[in-house]
């Protein structure tokens, strides 16, 4: 039998232990602080516990300083093992996160959000995609190389970080700026947060992404006495039409992303007056712009200004805008780098399809291994339930992407 025999088969014979393992961890509520939950210390503990008690050696907690909404430190959990290179092999990071988000409205859940449960070949509960399934796999290919006595030809590193839903400051941020001797350029990167039902997406490259929120200021009067006051609605809704210029404006394609183009989108909104006979004299919402790397936020911000002033002259109005958040797009990955061409190997390998890079308007934390110079591959085999009610792992895809893991390890 070879290795890779060997370990492939090792990954089929521990699917209850991934199931159990799913289990008790999709029952630990790690909502971030930010989030008003408990945060990640729970759920990082018992994994520490757990490798620990499956003979990993060499398993640390990189907590970063925290102290707020009644929680200390956030939780950093690395697992490295051993290549056959004697220290000279490059190392393979598959990068997960500990922090779920929040349940959103019970009312839509079929089961409640942390208890798990198994039907038609899924487990559903909170974060059991986002980002359970990414964890549990890397978890379950690093047992699997011990359990078959298989050392993997590169060294295998696996990093569980906190924060990755409410900015990453206190996971892979911190752990960049804080310990750096962890990575290096030879390294492969995968981050198994996002992907496609059918396993062929490779993500390589992120949009930049721009909130604005738009506060207008005008002055709010009796309804029947508009020429009174300024109308901090009105001037708001003329300049979210205006704002559509921006589509016309920045019109580049790009067919590695999807969709292809820029986006500028109104999103939320906050309630003015409370009654109907009120001139609003003040006035809120949101944009949500994914910005090609082809164009400078500087540029974006700069039009944007623009619109602004006119229509601050033509209401009398004030408008000020602030950045929930503002991210430039990091470099892409190359298409050829090596942890491209390992990876679409080993998909080939397992799930016999053929697969393709893109671009996508969301962020993952790739974002900040690419700024650091290193070549990330954002891959999963996921249904796209992150984030919703019902979320669920295919039970299938947990262990298949533990496999093309593996034979990434393995070459």
């Amino acid at each position: 039998m070879t290795e890779k025999e060997k370990v492939l088969n090792a990954i089929d014979a521990l699917k209850d232990e991934a199931i159990d393992l799913m289990k008790n961890l999709i029952a630990i509520n790690s909502i971030g602080p930010q989030n008003d939950g408990p945060g990640e210390g729970q759920k990082a503990q018992f994994l520490i516990d757990y490798l620990k008690n499956c003979g990993f050696d060499d398993v640390v907690n990189l907590p970063a300083p925290y102290d707020a909404q009644g929680v200390k430190d956030r939780p950093n959990v690395i697992l490295r093992m051993p290549g056959a290179g004697s220290g000279k092999e490059k190392r393979l990071w598959i990068l997960s996160h500990l922090d779920v988000v929040p349940e959103g409205d019970l009312k839509q859940w079929q089961t409640p959000p942390f208890e798990p449960v198994i039907k038609n070949g899924r487990i559903y509960g909170r974060g059991s995609e986002d980002n359970l399934q990414g964890l549990v796999a890397s978890v379950i290919t690093a047992r699997a190389f011990n359990e078959s006595g298989v050392q993997p030809v590169n060294s295998l590193s696996l990093a569980m970080v906190s924060d990755e839903e409410t900015g990453s400051q206190y996971g892979l941020n911190f752990l960049l700026n804080r310990h750096p001797e962890l990575f290096n350029n030879e390294d492969l990167f995968i981050v198994p947060d996002s992907g496609s039902p059918d396993s062929r997406m490779m993500e390589i490259a992120e949009k930049s992404i721009l909130w604005v929120e738009f506060k207008t200021i005008g002055k709010q009067v009796h309804g029947s006495t508009p020429h009174l006051g300024k109308n901090a609605f009105k001037a708001a809704a003329n300049l979210i039409t205006k704002l559509e210029s921006l589509y016309r404006r920045f019109d580049k394609k790009e067919d590695l992303f999807d969709p292809p183009i820029s986006t500028f989108e109104p999103t939320k909104k906050l309630a003015n007056v409370p009654n109907i006979n009120t001139i609003p004299g003040e006035d809120v919402f949101y944009f949500d712009c994914r910005i090609l790397p082809v164009y400078k936020l500087e540029d974006i911000l700069s039009e944007i200004d623009r619109l602004i002033q006119e229509v601050e002259r033509q209401f009398q109005v004030s408008v000020s805008v602030s950045f929930p958040q503002k991210e430039e797009a990091a470099p892409a990955t190359p298409k050829d780098a090596p942890v491209v061409r390992a990876l679409d190997r080993a998909i080939r390998d397992i799930y016999h399809v053929e697969p393709e890079v893109k671009g996508i308007g969301g962020g993952t934390v790739a974002a900040y291994f690419r700024k650091k110079g290193f070549p990330t591959v954002v891959w999963a085999t996921l249904d796209d339930m992150a984030h919703q009610p019902n979320e669920y792992c295919v039970l299938d895809n947990l262990l298949k992407d533990a496999k093309v893991f593996a034979l990434v390890a393995l070459r």
